[in-house]
């Protein structure tokens, strides 16, 4: 479908609608609402997005990507920041985003946004593999294993998010600490060998 009306307009109105949709809740939302949130009329959005489903559909792949890249703007810079990462970000994910990741939840449990879950998902790993390939030569570890610690360490914060379950947190974070010193206890092995 190609996208109508003027780029940076089109831009606003999702990023507002998705903040609707995320005081308000997916059946509680109206496109009334959307319309008055973004000041324009229901026949404006309707022209830059065909439906109500079109909006709760790009409005979140949308928003969601943003958040993903906040995630990641926040990344590790080397290994010794890894710690600061794995303390602040759950923190500061159920802080910014919690709103964001129950109404995203919500909207691709529903049998109805599934499809365009999975697709949005498709996409996620595509980002998470590429975020991985960057970080590899700071962290000086290999991609698939830092692509593999982002999805728990992802999980753990959504959780977080979701539910302020600190015990769940506690243990998530756990695990990813005694991977990364088995990890690591495994890279002086290799070394020690090769001596």
């Amino acid at each position: 479908m190609q996208e109508k009306g003027i780029p940076e307009r089109r831009t606003t109105f999702l990023e507002t609608c998705f903040d609707t949709f995320c005081k308000s809740g997916l059946e509680n939302t109206s496109l009334q609402m959307l319309a008055e949130a973004c000041g324009v009329t229901n026949g404006a959005l309707l022209y830059y997005f065909g439906s109500k489903d079109n909006i709760i559909i790009e409005s979140t792949a949308h928003c969601m990507a943003k958040v993903e890249d906040d995630f990641m703007a926040q990344a590790p810079t080397s290994f010794a920041d890894i710690e600061r990462f794995l303390r602040e970000m759950p923190y500061l994910t159920a802080k910014l985003h919690g709103a964001k990741y129950r109404f995203m939840y919500q909207v691709y449990a529903s049998p109805k946004y599934r499809e365009c879950g999975k697709e949005f998902f498709k996409g996620v790993n595509i980002r998470y593999h590429n975020y991985a390939e960057l970080l590899s030569g700071k962290l000086g570890m290999p991609a698939d294993f830092i692509q593999g610690m982002t999805y728990l360490f992802v999980r753990a914060c959504v959780h977080f998010a979701l539910f302020e379950d600190e015990d769940y947190l506690q243990l998530q974070l756990n695990a990813i600490r005694t991977s990364l010193r088995t990890f690591m206890s495994a890279g002086k092995l290799n070394e020690e060998e090769t001596l």
